[in-house]
Order: structure tokens, then C-alpha cells, then sequence
């Protein structure tokens, strides 16, 4: 018997079919390039990382700075610390509450680097109870830019009581009265495995799903092209007696 075909609701199926296909496949494949921009970002950091150390960028380099371009760079940097106007900011970690130690290291030209030294147990926060070095220093780290933005449940920084809970350069170095301060900070290298501050505590961690997001949009995008077969396939089945 022939079948009796609802065009109307064949070409409604057709049409939501199609804007369904079309917006999967785009999200798919802004997925797979959002995959080869993380994988090759991933390259470049830990190019980065491994590369010997390089001078810390000065005051002309400074407005130049990006996160693409610089950050997790290796860099060096000579000069004094400031422990009197040493940070310190609460983070958790392995060893419990912790406090990363930042310190303001001034060097020859007049210029003022805050220094993430590391992290200190909670019972080891007081500047007596972990190490200050005096006199000139030379120091190995990641450069890092300012954390002026908060996580979703983050906690404000309270400039005025000296609390701190993310490393906001502009912020802290204003506090403290720095001039010619850097907008970025440097991660120490680890130089006492058992001392404290405990530097080398970068975690260099990219999250990386856009493979599992790209699998699953054009999954969909099948789906919706199933789905339609379904329905034109019941439409073409179709006794016309059921009208």
C-alpha cells in the first residue's frame, strides 16, 4: 500500500534536523581547534619551564607583558629582599593551611619584583620561624602575572587588616608603598628541599577536555541526523488509514 507522507511535519523535522546538525558540527569543531590551541599552549609552558633561565623583563618590557607571551617563563633576577615588607598570602597544600611568603626583592636599578618564596606550613608563618635572607641574592623562578580576579568562592583580600588570599601585585605593592614595582611575580625555584619557604611549589596544569567536548558534540550532530531518519522513516512506513 503507498505510503501517505505528512510533508508538513517531514519538512518541520527537516528544518530542526538541520539547525540542530549545523549547531553541533560548529561546536565540535571550535572543540578541535580549542584543542590545538591548548596542546600547543602546553608545548610552549613547558618549553618554558625546561629553558634555561633568562633575565627577569625590566620597566620597558613591562607594558609588553602577556600571559601568552611570558608567563612560566624561566627567569633570573638579582638583588636585595625587603623582609620587612614580606606578604603573606593563606592558600591549603600538602602540608595543611599554608601561606605562600612573598617578598619584595629591590634590585640594582631602583626596581621592585615581588618574589614568591615559597609555602609555609601554618605553625611557620611568623617571619622568626622560616628564613629571611639578607644581603644580595641572585634568584631562579616562573614568572607569573598579577592574580587581581577571585575564584568563584574565593575570598577578598583585606589590604587594610594585611590579609591576603590571592597574590594581587598591583594591589600588595600599593599597600605596601612600593614604587617602580613589577606587574607580574616570580615563583622561586626550590633551593632547600627540607627548609622553609618551600619554593619549586608551581603547579604548571592545564585542564585539558576539549577532546571529550568535541566527541560529544558531534555525537550529538548524529543524533539529530538519526533522529531525523526515525521520523522519515515512520512517515514513509506510514499507513495512510491512520490519517
Amino acid at each position: 500500500m503507498k505510503a501517505h507522507i505528512r510533508w508538513p511535519r517531514v519538512i518541520v523535522a527537516s528544518i530542526i534536523a538541520l539547525l540542530f546538525l549545523g549547531v553541533f558540527t560548529a561546536l565540535g569543531i571550535w572543540q578541535v581547534q580549542r584543542l590545538g590551541w591548548k596542546l600547543d599552549l602546553i608545548e610552549r609552558v613547558d618549553a618554558r619551564v625546561a629553558a634555561p633561565p633568562v633575565p627577569s623583563p625590566g620597566p620597558q618590557e613591562w607594558p609588553s607583558i602577556t600571559a601568552a607571551q611570558d608567563e612560566y617563563r624561566h627567569v633570573e633576577l638579582r638583588g636585595t629582599f625587603l623582609n620587612d615588607e614580606e606578604v603573606q598570602i593563606y592558600t591549603p597544600s600538602s602540608f595543611g593551611p599554608s601561606y605562600w611568603i612573598l617578598t619584595p626583592l629591590q634590585r640594582d636599578d631602583g626596581t621592585v619584583v615581588m618574589v614568591n618564596r615559597g609555602l609555609v606550613p601554618e605553625d611557620r608563618k611568623d617571619p622568626a620561624d622560616h628564613t629571611t635572607p639578607d644581603g644580595p641574592q641572585e634568584v631562579t623562578g616562573l614568572l607569573r602575572l598579577t592574580e587581581d580576579k577571585g575564584w568563584l568562592f574565593s575570598q577578598d583580600n583585606r589590604p587594610e587588616d594585611g590579609v591576603w588570599y590571592r597574590r594581587d601585585i598591583s594591589s600588595i605593592t600599593a599597600t605596601k608603598g612600593l614604587q617602580n614595582a613589577a606587574p607580574y611575580f616570580v615563583d622561586q625555584d626550590m633551593t632547600d628541599p627540607r627548609g622553609f619557604p618551600r619554593g619549586g611549589q608551581t603547579v604548571v596544569k592545564f585542564r585539558n577536555s576539549h577532546l571529550s567536548y568535541a566527541i560529544t558534540w558531534f555525537a550529538l550532530a548524529l543524533l539529530s541526523v538519526a533522529g531525523w531518519a526515525v521520523v522519515l522513516r515512520a512517515e514513509l512506513r506510514r499507513d495512510p488509514r491512520d490519517s
